[in-house]
């Protein structure tokens, strides 16, 4: 069920309150483009930075807003195991298809005491598990081993690998049936080479159609035109990551108006220079796309700034 094109979705924020005015039309941008999944407080969804009562009422508001059109699998790991273990079962309660589970950071755990997380969390929390692989955010890397193990749990399903190591894909593609999912916009095509079933993207907040459109054409064996579209989102995709995520995705829907440009300490806004260059080659992508893939942005819309 996870496989094909998801968004690890943005949390809009207004001064420091959840804004859902500006979700619902990033939902409804997203619905439209024909996500098949939607994962909101991960990474990019700062789920470190809001508090168990806004974690709650985001996971109420994106489960009832999708129901029915994409699968909902929210951010739900922490450091910590038992509040690991908390947050899934609550995330379950809520209504969520699944959960996205990264690995432990700060603590370090071994790859045994990452294998002995995992079997707690998926033991106690009963319902489908995605590993979030993303060894540059936590200092630690699930290795292929280790992979392989967790994917005789029953309850582990998925992996969003983001280690940007093919080879290890590649391995747990080989060697296990999970369903494995790009973490890295950049590395989609290539991870769909070596067996991944799909992405969790931040690019597809801006293009979900056109990277829709690039994962099926692959999948139907039209390379070609799959490549075509990994090249034209190319760019746009990098100057997407140079600055720290979520900053730079907040700031190009900030630039079509939809949501305002806030994050929360200890991140900040873009730089000016960085973000003078991302609106550049936005503008530049969205004008070069077919039509069928440009989101609609009326000719009133302006930037939203904090």
């Amino acid at each position: 069920m996870f496989e094909g094109v998801s968004v690890a979705m943005v949390t809009p924020f207004r001064d420091g309150q959840l804004d859902y005015e500006a979700a619902d039309r990033v939902l409804a941008h997203l619905l439209a483009g024909g996500v098949d999944g939607v994962l909101p407080l991960g990474t990019t969804g700062e789920g470190a930075t809001v508090t168990r009562e806004e974690r709650r009422a985001f996971i109420e508001f994106v489960v009832g807003r999708t129901r029915g059109r994409a699968w909902v699998a929210p951010g739900t790991g922490s450091n910590d195991t038992a509040t690991t273990i908390e947050l899934t079962r609550e995330a379950r309660s809520l209504g969520a298809d699944g959960a996205l589970v990264v690995t432990p950071f700060y603590n370090k755990p071994t790859q045994d005491g990452l294998r002995a997380h995992f079997e707690a969390v998926a033991s106690a929390a009963g319902f489908p598990l995605i590993l979030y692989n993303v060894p540059s955010r936590t200092s630690v890397n699930l290795l292929p081993e280790t992979v392989t193990h967790l994917a005789q749990v029953p309850e582990i399903v998925a992996i969003k690998e983001a280690s940007g190591n093919p080879d290890q894909t590649t391995e747990i593609c080989r060697d296990t049936d999970l369903t494995v999912l790009s973490g890295d916009d950049s590395l989609t095509l290539p991870l769909l080479a070596v067996g991944a079933k799909g992405v969790v993207s931040v690019v597809g907040h801006l293009a979900p159609a056109a990277l829709q459109e690039m994962v099926r054409a692959f999948r139907a064996g039209r390379v070609d035109d799959a490549v075509a579209i990994h090249q034209q989102l190319f760019a746009l995709t990098r100057a997407l990551f140079s600055e720290t995520n979520p900053a730079p995705v907040k700031h190009a829907l900030a630039h079509w108006g939809w949501i305002r440009e806030e994050v929360r300490l200890p991140l900040v806004p873009m730089g000016e220079a960085n973000a003078r260059r991302l609106d550049a080659i936005l503008d530049a992508t969205m004008a070069a796309l077919p039509e069928r893939f440009r989101p609609e942005i009326g000719a009133s819309t302006q930037p939203v700034r904090p």
